[in-house]
């Protein structure tokens, strides 16, 4: 009886795509999470794909037909996600954007890897996504070796000597934080403190006391940014004045708002180069046409991470004349050069990875503004 099911669940998704070949519009998912703590990261994402969706369908959309974005709710919780993904899976969807957290991106690989969806991952950076040999996964995000790296340079860079690296157990963190702790102690940097935290409590303070009581010169926080905003306002409350570091997940507005204007100064964060930022024609049009819609510039780049998966995956449908995965795969992997990113060049290596370095170093000014560093 199981195995009939699973055959009669495979054969629906199979005429779900060969309808989808065969209907008036082009499909593309959009998974990310549009409710629960990431929710203004999935709203921006659907906002972004929504605008480069109707811009392209302006100018006839692809083989013809317009493009329909397809949008499913991960609540950025790997359960949710998988459902999510199943859902999308049979909605003859061509390709999948998102999504934003690394272990809620990896509920979903081995869902759309079965179906031969591609998934093209938007602020998912834990080094392990792309050593599984998935052939329709990529992602336009770095890596968290690179961001270690970069972290580590900032640290040496800023003179600090004892390193206190907290995380939150998630995929992405724990990786950040291993990495980071690898490459400080090469460096002969003292790691005086290494832990984790539970995501989503609204009481930090026991962990802080832990922190303070390890004497660091910096801490390292590898997880999200609704923790870090946490940490910040509460190690001001301890008059604890260490300076903290995050990495790109604290890369949020909604940091300042939780941490406070005050506790939030001078909070340095890795990331990918802020929309106001970005000096790419297509990024400063996208930002433009946004404004224009939204009546404000996009606050995350994690947004526009996703409108460069859009826009990669609806130039390989041209590039190809095809809806194939394989096709499409292929041209990914091989054919897709230097394509003019919203944050720059976009090429793809053999695992799926974006090729060449995009972190940068920012700090959180006195009126809550993010300022890149020289």
């Amino acid at each position: 009886m199981k195995n009939g099911l699973i055959a009669l669940v495979v054969l629906g998704l199979l005429l779900a795509g060969f309808a989808s070949a065969n209907a008036d519009t082009v499909k593309i998912g959009l998974m990310g999470p549009m409710t629960g703590p990431w929710a203004s990261e999935g709203q921006e994402m659907k906002q972004v794909l929504d605008l480069l969706a109707s811009d392209l369908n302006a100018k006839g959309g692809v083989l013809g037909k317009k493009v329909e974005v397809i949008v499913d709710d991960d609540a950025g919780d790997p359960r949710t996600a998988a459902l999510a993904a199943q859902r999308l899976a049979t909605q003859g969807i061509v390709a999948v954007i998102g999504t934003y957290g690394s272990s809620v991106t990896e509920a979903t690989q081995n869902i759309y890897s079965e179906f031969k969806i591609i998934q093209i991952a938007n602020g998912s950076t834990a080094i392990r996504l792309t050593e599984k040999g998935l052939k329709s996964f990529f992602r336009t995000c770095p890596r968290d070796d690179e961001q270690g790296r970069v972290a580590v340079q900032t640290m040496v860079k800023l003179g600090f000597k004892n390193v206190a690296v907290l995380h939150d157990n998630t995929t992405y963190a724990r990786g950040l934080a291993d990495e980071a702790k690898a490459l400080l102690e090469g460096q002969g940097i003292k790691v005086v403190f290494f832990d984790a935290l539970t995501p989503g409590e609204r009481d930090y303070t026991a962990i802080l006391t832990k922190l303070k009581g390890a004497n660091p010169d910096v801490v390292f926080f590898t997880g999200y940014y609704p923790e870090a905003g946490l940490l910040l306002r509460q190690k001001k409350e301890m008059n604890w004045n260490v300076p903290f570091i995050g990495g790109d997940a604290t890369n949020n507005p909604d940091l300042v708002k939780i941490a406070g204007k005050d506790a939030a100064q001078g909070f340095y964060f890795l990331s990918a180069p802020l929309p106001k930022d970005l000096p790419s024609p297509e990024a400063k049009a996208l930002l433009d046409e946004f404004i224009k819609k939204y009546g404000n510039a996009p606050n995350s780049i994690y947004a526009v991470l996703a409108g460069d998966g859009f826009r990669v995956i609806a130039a390989a449908i041209e590039a190809t004349q095809s809806t194939n995965p394989d096709k499409l795969a292929d041209y990914l992997y091989k054919e897709l050069k230097d394509f003019p990113g919203l944050i720059g060049k976009i090429s793809f290596n053999e695992k799926g990875d974006r090729v060449g370095e995009v972190y940068r170093v920012y700090q959180v000014d006195a009126e809550g503004n993010f300022i890149l560093q020289p």
